[in-house]
């Protein structure tokens, strides 16, 4: 090949094919580590898991971003280490309500998140109607039945509004300090917060071999496999169909969860969750020109 000469073009078609694949990847690993971690909890529970998934994110967006944290002044720091209370305390409660209520309903819960950041402060008529839809699907997930778990329930809304801090602190963080150095020194100071909290939940309760492999599995297909994928993704999606494919989670959650733990869901639950899918879709593919 001479200098004058390049390799081919990859097709878009063949590029936004990828694009999918790879997002639907991330999200399969997404929710097969938390079902993985799961499988732990009756050893370990939702805070050891929680512990060794914090260590693994930390030890990884450590390497990656490579924070000079020696330099960073006091306005940044303040919202890295909220960000990090943040993140420490929206795993925790999302493990816990899995926990409870299961896998596809936990996931569910924990997308109206990011979905009242995106309505917050909009008047425009399809929102509103997809708020009003996501708060009759919120109140048919909990309606009272013998089996409603209402810590549960709370937990993940909790977890939700964990998440919805969190989009907002990475924006803050984002805007004070360049790169992730930011998100990394936050992933660092949870992960740091959770050593002894860890170490005090297997002095309790020892792990075994098969526990332990089973949180490192959480860790890595939770949080490093989706890290390192989303971002191959996004060169080859524009961010806001990356958005809207993101609405899937909720989806893939209930299925994993009926598949490896063996969680099933009734029918209402599952139109329920139809309705915040299409509610999170719809508001992220309004929002595309903004974001793309």
């Amino acid at each position: 090949m001479t200098t004058t000469e390049r390799a081919p073009a990859t097709p878009p078609q063949e590029r936004r094919a990828a694009g999918v694949a790879l997002m639907l990847g991330s999200a399969l690993a997404n929710q097969t580590g938390a079902a993985a971690g799961a499988l732990a909890f009756p050893v370990v529970g939702p805070v050891g898991v929680v512990a060794v998934r914090q260590w693994v994110a930390g030890a990884l967006l450590l390497a990656v971003g490579r924070p000079r944290l020696r330099s960073f002044t006091a306005r940044q720091w303040r919202p890295v280490l909220a960000l990090a209370a943040v993140f420490g305390t929206m795993n925790l409660t999302l493990y816990s309500a899995i926990d409870r209520i299961g896998l596809g309903l936990a996931v569910t819960l924990e997308f109206l998140g990011p979905l009242a950041v995106a309505l917050a402060g909009s008047r425009r008529k399809p929102d509103l109607i997809c708020a009003l839809a996501a708060a009759g699907a919120v109140v048919v997930l909990a309606r009272p039945q013998p089996t409603t778990d209402y810590v549960g329930i709370g937990l993940a809304l909790l977890a939700a509004a964990c998440w919805a801090g969190y989009i907002l602190l990475n924006r803050t963080v984002g805007r004070r300090l360049p790169g992730v150095q930011g998100t990394a020194a936050a992933a660092g100071a949870s992960a740091v917060v959770y050593i002894p909290v860890g170490l005090l939940v297997f002095a309790h309760h020892p792990p075994t071999a098969a526990a332990l492999g089973q949180a490192l599995v959480a860790g890595v297909l939770s949080s490093a496999v989706p890290l390192l994928v989303d971002l191959l993704a996004l060169r080859r999606v524009p961010a806001a169909f990356f958005g809207v494919f993101m609405s899937v989670n909720p989806v893939l959650a209930a299925l994993v969860g009926l598949v490896v733990l063996h969680q099933q869901l009734d029918l209402a639950a599952w139109v329920a969750t139809a309705v915040i899918v299409a509610a999170n879709s719809v508001v992220a593919a309004r929002r595309a020109p903004a974001v793309s």
